[in-house]
């Protein structure tokens, strides 16, 4: 799938994508901005370049956001699963108390993370998505993709509503 030719505006959407997706992480890695904020910023600082509107580039930039909570909900499974493995029995003991606080700490982050992101996510056909599998709601055909693309209609049953797996 994504070695298909794309049109100059998929291939715009893609960039701005990697673009605002790019900024969004220096600024989070400069400490100075949430999540939520420097995805803000980011689609701010490049639709005021004038490469592209501010509707495009907030359009693109709810795609990134989808992203980012289906990531966030898998991240909360996998925290549940470390809460899991925190038990007090079975942690030796002279170093459970640091190793529990520190893996329920990181645990409640990751939960608190995935809490704030939507509960069911849907992918349609026309948005544009990080690489993964989406898997059609309707037939249950797999699409592959190993880059950010554009999402076309599922090649099997052609209908355009996806739920995302990595």
């Amino acid at each position: 799938m994504s070695d298909e030719k794309q049109n100059p505006e998929e291939h715009e959407d893609v960039g701005l994508y990697q673009r605002i997706s790019e900024r969004a992480a220096e600024l989070v890695q400069e400490g100075r901005k949430t999540l939520d904020e420097a995805l803000k910023k980011a689609s701010e600082e490049i639709s005021s370049s004038g490469d592209y509107t501010r509707e495009k580039a907030e359009k693109v930039g709810e795609y990134l956001r989808r992203d980012l909570a289906e990531f966030s909900n898998r991240a909360q499974k996998a925290g549940e699963s470390v809460k899991g493995a925190t038990e007090p029995h079975r942690i030796v003991a002279g170093m459970q108390s640091g190793l529990a606080k520190f893996l329920t700490t990181a645990a409640d982050v990751l939960t608190e993370l995935a809490g704030k992101s939507e509960q069911v996510l849907e992918y349609k056909t026309g948005e544009v998505t990080s690489p993964g599998t989406l898997t059609c709601k309707d037939c249950g055909k797999e699409m592959h993709f190993k880059a950010t693309v554009r999402i076309p209609p599922c090649p099997q049953c052609h209908k355009t509503v996806f739920r995302k797996s990595y």
